[in-house]
Order: C-alpha cells, then sequence, then structure tokens
C-alpha cells in the first residue's frame, strides 16, 4: 500500500504540470517531456520521505504508549510527522519556483526552449505541494485506521472464542520502510 501511496505523487504533479502548460499555452515536446520526468522524479522522492516521516512518527508514538496505538494517538503521530516535513517541502518549493522564475521571464536566446521545460516542473511542484502534506498523511491515516481496525477485531474474535488466531497486530500486519531498507 505503501507503493500506491507514494505513486500517487504522480497524477497530482501531471495535473499541476499540465494545468500550467495549458494556461502558458505551450504544445507538448521534447523539452516539455524532459521536465516531466525531472518532476516526477522529484515529487516521487518527496513522497517516499513523508511516508517515511509518518512511519517513524508513528513508530515513536507506538513505543512511547508501550506497543499498543489508539486512533487517537494514530492521529496525533500522523499529525506531528506531516508537521516536521512542512518546512522542508515548503522550502523545496519555494526554491524550484525561485529558480525557475526567471526562466519564465526571459526573453533570451535560448528561452523558446528552457520555458516549455520549466512549465511542467514549476506546476507540478506547486500541485505536488498539496499532495504531499495533505493527501499523503490523509491516506496514511486512513490505511493505518483500516490496520488498527483489523487487529481490534481480531482480537475481540480471540476474546470471545477463547483460542488465539494468527497474529494480527498492527505491528505484525506489515513492517515499517526502515526494516525493509536495512534488509536490503
Amino acid at each position: 500500500m505503501d507503493a500506491a501511496q507514494i505513486l500517487l505523487a504522480v497524477p497530482f504533479a501531471l495535473a499541476g504540470g499540465i494545468y500550467l502548460q495549458y494556461v502558458l499555452g505551450y504544445n507538448f515536446s521534447v523539452a516539455v517531456w524532459v521536465g516531466f520526468i525531472a518532476l516526477f522524479g522529484t515529487a516521487v522522492q518527496t513522497a517516499v520521505v513523508m511516508v517515511i516521516y509518518l512511519e517513524e512518527a508513528v513508530g515513536q508514538k507506538r513505543e512511547a504508549l508501550g506497543g499498543r496505538l489508539t486512533h487517537a494517538a494514530l492521529l496525533e503521530a500522523v499529525t506531528e510527522g506531516a508537521l516536521l516535513r512542512l518546512r522542508p517541502k515548503v522550502m523545496t518549493v519555494s526554491t524550484v519556483v525561485t529558480s525557475l522564475l526567471p526562466i519564465m521571464w526571459s526573453h533570451s536566446t535560448g528561452a523558446e526552449v528552457m520555458k516549455p521545460l520549466a512549465t511542467p516542473v514549476l506546476g507540478g511542484m506547486v500541485s505536488s505541494l498539496g499532495l504531499v502534506l495533505i493527501v499523503t498523511p490523509v491516506m496514511f491515516s486512513w490505511l493505518r485506521e483500516r490496520e488498527l481496525r483489523r487487529a481490534e477485531t481480531s482480537e475481540g474474535a480471540e476474546d470471545r472464542s477463547g483460542t488465539r488466531p494468527a497474529p494480527a497486530d498492527v505491528t505484525t500486519v506489515r513492517q515499517p520502510l526502515r526494516q525493509h531498507k536495512e534488509e536490503a
């Protein structure tokens, strides 16, 4: 699910890039596609970093609560993780916008190639800001709440039957991204 959540950054960035390209009246060209490739790499990378920050915040909250995570603690951890990532993401987008505006205003030699290249990056970075700061944490919390509900229902089934079903605690349903990185 994390991969699908991260890859959702591509359509959001694509929408912003295409919208700005349409507004400015540029046609699709090789330069535009090069801009989209740069945009997709940046958008996916920032989504990966956001998910890692959210995973770490949830892991820290789980440890602070002794291994048991509640819905309220999950929302608090997701909010903390997203706020921790707010300033770096806004700084990244503002740096990209600031660096690309002179290209967009240029009328010198080569501007006819550089403007279409900068357009999708500029529009997509602004739209991916909304994705990474709003949509990604919301989706992350929905997915983790679903895992919590599954864990609670399996524990309820265990209490009623007296037998122990397969472990379904949130920590065993999925491993944090950090563990996957260490194994590789």
